[in-house]
């Protein structure tokens, strides 16, 4: 059967007059499935019991269940997510002293092929439906709650999967989590992540949700970047550029660079000085992400050394620059490591 989560609000409203009920009969099931995340039909109280029996006999939901929760020695808990088909993806709950934020997958498998990111070595089995990407939101939100004592404060769209590659699913999430009848979370508190793809940050620009943007870039020179990242020889960083100040003339949101440092491959002046240069083309800033192994050997953290150095150099440019540190690491749940891989 159908999900009931697949129909809008109008549709939830056509099917009701279908069956000879009130149109506010739309209303009452759209806030047991949005604002409170209800996963049975059954348990929709303010519904007859016949009117409940009915909608079953057409429809169905189909909620995401934690097949496998892993929790870090650092308090980051992992969660293996079981969808309806038996696939998997995976979620992360990243908890600090202030808040806690939810990091969400939006495909199954990945569409891009990062060398550094062990995900990317997965094959993309297909997207993620809104239902499943909400769900994965309001499950993080319940175990901050209860591990944490707060509600979730923050949500990153890092987790597997390129979320320009499933965009009409992600948007309409996001509308899903940041509505008043849904979740009621500030889209202010919503990072999508993308490795690139011009014309889609143009688009979520246009469509005005006042979510924060961050680009993967880890390299500003375009050989090496594509070197990286294969698939950006598609997409110039001119052109990447050229979207990111779109971007930013339609949102006045400063862009976020997810910038890795490795040993031997970015870690040069030369690297710090076309990393200075393209910031400086837009506003924006740069979070230097400490980078999680993932048993290839080819990709390692840069030295203690290299890292100041980019600090001090961008620092010395009038950049703004971060060091996010890995979080949830020996359960494999840090950047570039879910891969549906279990640690004992």
């Amino acid at each position: 059967m159908k999900d009931i989560r697949t129909l809008s609000l109008d549709q939830l409203k056509d099917y009701f007059v279908s069956l000879g009920e009130k149109p506010f009969r739309a209303k009452q099931v759209y806030d047991w499935l949005w604002s409170k995340n209800l996963h049975s039909i059954d348990e929709m109280t303010n519904l007859s019991k016949s009117l409940r029996e009915r909608i079953s006999e057409e429809y169905t939901i189909n909620p995401v269940s934690v097949d496998l929760l892993q929790k870090s020695s650092d308090g980051t808990i992992k969660n293996g997510v079981k969808l309806h088909d038996g696939l998997m993806v995976e979620s992360v709950l990243i908890p600090t002293e202030t808040r806690t934020t939810a990091c969400v997958s939006s495909q199954v498998g990945c569409s891009l092929n990062c060398e550094f990111c062990a995900t990317a070595r997965l094959k993309r089995m297909r997207n993620l439906e809104v239902a499943e990407i909400v769900d994965q939101v309001a499950l993080i939100d319940s175990q901050s709650r209860m591990y944490f004592d707060r509600p979730l404060s923050n949500i990153v769209f890092m987790g597997m999967g390129e979320p320009m590659m499933n965009y009409k699913n992600v948007v309409e999430a996001i509308k899903k989590i940041t509505q008043p009848e849904g979740l009621g979370m500030s889209p202010r508190r919503i990072t999508v992540s993308t490795s690139g793809i011009p014309k889609m940050i143009k688009m979520l620009a246009d469509d005005e949700l006042r979510v924060k943007l961050a680009l993967s870039l880890h390299s500003a020179i375009e050989a090496k970047r594509n070197e990286i990242m294969p698939f950006s020889d598609k997409f110039p960083l001119t052109d990447i550029m050229e979207a990111l100040q779109y971007w930013y003339q339609k949102t006045g949101s400063v862009i976020t660079f997810e910038y890795c440092v490795w040993k031997g491959i970015n870690d040069g002046d030369e690297d710090i000085k076309a990393l200075i240069k393209y910031c400086k083309q837009v506003p924006s800033k740069v979070n230097l992400i400490q980078y999680n192994p993932i048993g290839d050997g080819k990709y390692d953290q840069c030295n203690k050394q290299a890292e100041e150095n980019y600090i001090r150099q961008l620092e010395n440019a009038g950049v703004t620059v971060m060091v996010r540190r890995s979080r949830g690491g020996d359960i494999d749940a840090a950047c570039g490591q879910l891969a549906n891989k279990t640690t004992d």
